[in-house]
């Protein structure tokens, strides 16, 4: 219930003690202050590192062939291993079910394309058309080849918004034709990427095309898959590494690669990736957390501090309260009223600066790891229970302090 003889009070203890109230209130909007400012930071970080993975799809798994360096079942060391398409069939057979995108590529860096009189040397591969997905590609004109362009062997491709730049000078490129190393190939699309340019230089055209007019035959290059999600990241984690462990051996025993050999193939789980990530954040997160709370703890100790000294000064005070018939109820109230109010309002002010700052500094940083430094409702809720909480622990101790005192003793102090 609103007393606004206890507010009187408050208000003219502060104007008694103007610079008392103020370094104990700067001591905890210091500490607020602190506190948001780093979780700011630790959700920068986070930001920064989920854009980071936003380049390719969540959890993908790629496996390249390399150089075999033991010997095995009669075959020599140094055989360059070559993918075809039947281990990309074997691997299905077996995972499908566990799978939500899949594909494999046939990879040339370096690709001659000219369209009229514009030329540049260029990244092209044949893939399948989940591949958008696992390289998260966005179209901004036109479509990503598709399963059609795969059974018939369309001359399609789809090229990179940088490439289109390059060569097209701001004409459309759709339904227009290219030359890719002498073979022409009618663009269906146009795509970004959240990559950037670099990825956005590259020609994409079915892998059956691809393999055929190049003389490739059925040699790939890669094979990528993306697991299907699991309730829990540890969950996706242990499958993931299951199905790395499984799909290793099954290559390497389709391949003749001694199951010791590292060097016959390679595979590049980034599921594990972002794992090491995300609990590194965890971590930094966690600290930011101890830091500020160690902060507010000792703005919280200067409050309370501060509040034994106002109970000292207003035994005598507190002595005929009691000897009136004041409860101790009603005094451990008094005293929790006035630390709540001191610790709430200096926390506001701290938790006002700290988003004020944040938003004001956070859009100007320009980091590859470190982006919109934030704090969302959640943890401002929090930060507010904090204020609170904050305020009778510091109050509680000098106010129960207070109750106690007896007021024949409290009436003899000086």
């Amino acid at each position: 219930m609103f007393n606004i003889e206890r507010w009187q009070e408050i208000f003219e203890a502060i104007a008694k003690n103007k610079l008392r109230t103020f370094l104990t209130g700067i001591s905890v909007a210091s500490g607020i202050f602190i506190l948001v400012i780093l979780l700011g930071v630790g959700r920068g970080l986070q930001n920064g590192i989920e854009k980071q993975f936003e380049r390719d799809a969540a959890g993908i798994i790629e496996v390249w062939s390399g150089t075999t360096t033991k010997e095995y079942k009669g075959l020599n060391p140094g055989r360059q291993i070559q993918f075809r398409n039947s281990d990309y069939e074997a691997s299905l057979q077996k995972y499908d079910d566990k799978l939500k995108y899949k594909g494999s590529s046939y990879n040339q860096w370096s690709g001659v394309v000219t369209y009229g009189k514009e030329t540049g040397n260029y990244t092209y591969r044949g893939v399948y058309p989940d591949y958008q997905f696992i390289e998260n590609a966005t179209m901004a004109e036109g479509r990503w080849i598709n399963h059609n362009d795969m059974i018939h062997n369309e001359k399609v491709c789809t090229i990179g918004m940088k490439l289109k730049q390059d060569l097209f000078k701001g004409e459309s490129p759709l339904g227009k034709e290219i030359q890719v190393n002498g073979i022409s190939f009618r663009v269906v699309g146009v795509f970004t990427d959240p990559a950037g340019e670099r990825e956005e230089t590259r020609v994409y055209m079915p892998l059956t095309t691809v393999q055929k007019a190049y003389g490739a035959g059925d040699k790939i290059s890669s094979l990528f898959y993306v697991m299907k999600k699991k309730d829990n990241y540890d969950d996706m984690l242990a499958e993931a590494n299951n199905f790395e462990a499984g799909l290793t051996q099954l290559l390497k025993s389709k391949n003749m690669i001694a199951p010791d050999d590292e060097g016959g193939l390679g595979i590049h789980n980034s599921v594990k990736d972002a794992k090491q990530f995300y609990d590194l954040n965890l971590y930094i997160r966690l600290f930011f957390w101890w830091v500020g709370i160690c902060t507010i703890i000792a703005g919280v100790v200067g409050v309370s501090n501060i509040m034994l000294i106002i109970v000292k000064e207003r035994t005598k005070e507190i002595g005929i309260r009691k000897a009136l018939g004041a409860s101790p109820i009603s005094i451990i109230g008094m005293i929790l009223h006035e630390s709540i109010f001191i610790t709430t309002i200096a926390g506001f002010v701290g938790l006002l600066m700290s988003l004020a700052l944040l938003e004001l500094v956070g859009p100007n940083v320009d980091s590859e790891f470190f982006l919109n430094p934030s704090v969302d409702f959640n943890v401002a809720l929090t930060t507010l229970f904090l204020l609170i909480f904050a305020g009778a622990l510091a109050g509680f101790f000098p106010a129960y302090r207070a109750a106690k005192i007896k007021p024949i003793v409290a009436l003899r102090d000086e």
